[in-house]
């Protein structure tokens, strides 16, 4: 058993709330992922991309994307976020590889995950992100044992920040050293929702058996 947990959160999408949950990880040291959609994103924030259960979500600008995601680690979501199992490989491998460019040229870090959009994928898609450079792609699937994965590109997380049983998912990781939480910031629609989670961020960070750990440090070469 690792004495010490690595906890490793991502979020999907680039929305407008991503501004208050990275407040929140700012003020208890916790580390995360931001996974965008390079092809998505206008100058200044589009206030209603689409809604979510009757509410508006909006997406951020790239005017204050610099500002928002300072000191966290960007990740690629594709460029226009479709369903990449159904494209041609050619117009797939475009969306892989131009997300992936036009993160690190605007963000200057490297940008070695992938999160699918919806989810899906096929081993063509996976052959496409190995070939573009990515080290890791993130799943939404279930698992107790995340890690190491069986195929770095399908990483399974241990749940979503808001499944029923997160804490008992949480203690269960603790035997295999890793737990890996996702989710998308528009989720949260209520403020006992925003108090809990940062509830949720605090009691990790205080727990002495855990760290907050960075999805790319998995997987650096030793």
């Amino acid at each position: 058993m690792n004495s010490v947990m690595a906890v490793v959160q991502c979020w999907d999408d680039g929305v407008t709330n991503d501004a208050r949950l990275t407040e929140i990880l700012r003020r208890h040291g916790a580390k995360a992922t931001f996974n965008l959609n390079a092809g998505l994103h206008q100058e200044k924030r589009t206030p209603a991309a689409w809604t979510y259960q009757g509410t508006e979500v909006g997406r951020l600008g790239w005017d204050e994307m610099t500002a928002v995601y300072a000191g966290f680690t960007i990740a690629n979501h594709s460029l226009t976020h479709p369903h990449l199992e159904q494209l041609p490989l050619a117009e797939a491998r475009r969306e892989i590889t131009e997300g992936r460019e036009r993160l690190q040229q605007f963000f200057g870090q490297p940008v070695l995950g992938f999160a699918y959009p919806y989810g899906t994928y096929n081993e063509a898609v996976m052959d496409l992100l190995r070939e573009a450079g990515h080290v890791y792609a993130r799943t939404v699937g279930n698992v107790e044992q995340p890690f190491p994965p069986q195929d770095p590109m399908t990483f399974h997380p241990n749940c979503h920040f808001l499944a029923d049983d997160f804490w008992a998912r949480y203690e269960k990781a603790r035997t295999g050293g890793v737990f890996y939480f996702w989710g998308h910031s528009y989720e949260l629609t209520t403020e006992p929702m925003w108090a809990n989670f940062e509830a949720m961020i605090a009691r990790i960070s205080a727990d002495p058996g855990a760290r907050w750990g960075e999805l790319t440090e998995l997987f650096a070469k030793k």
